[in-house]
């Protein structure tokens, strides 16, 4: 897997995400926006961010558009997080997926999110094809999620 690709956060897009976040912690999701809390692997600390959990198949699951993030190392770190909209806060287990068992959930990932995240993915979207998803697979990290009961 390329551990190397990633698309930097811009200032906009750091303060949609902010407010985004702000949102979710007070109970408000956007299409089923979800505010992910996980732990630093150096600091210990929780670093919250915004994300669109994708209800599939044998998921939920988490897609880093952006590639290879801050947040997708400290999850292959810790293992798990916790996903909070409102007072409603899920505990998880993470799994991380092998390239490829992507194309499928990066189609319908494309196919739910496309309109925001389209422009992470270059040329792929939900119409390419298998060859063409498994060739992005490397570029974007894709968690299996289970929560704790």
């Amino acid at each position: 897997m390329s551990s190397t690709h990633y698309i930097k956060v811009s200032a906009v897009d750091r303060a949609v995400n902010n407010a985004i976040g702000w949102l979710a912690r007070r109970g408000v999701s956007f299409l089923g926006t979800a505010e992910l809390s996980v732990r630093g692997r150096k600091s210990g600390e929780w670093r919250r961010l915004p994300v669109n959990p994708l209800p599939y198949e044998g998921g939920p699951y988490l897609v880093s558009a952006r590639g290879h993030s801050e947040w997708v190392r400290n999850m292959r770190a810790a293992g798990g997080g916790r996903l909070q909209v409102g007072r409603r806060v899920q505990e998880f287990t993470a799994v991380e997926l092998p390239d490829e068992e992507k194309p499928v959930v990066l189609r319908t990932y494309l196919k739910k999110w496309g309109w925001e995240v389209g422009r992470f993915f270059g040329d792929v979207n939900a119409d390419s094809t298998d060859e063409e998803l498994l060739a992005a697979a490397p570029k974007h990290p894709v968690f299996r999620i289970t929560i704790k009961k």
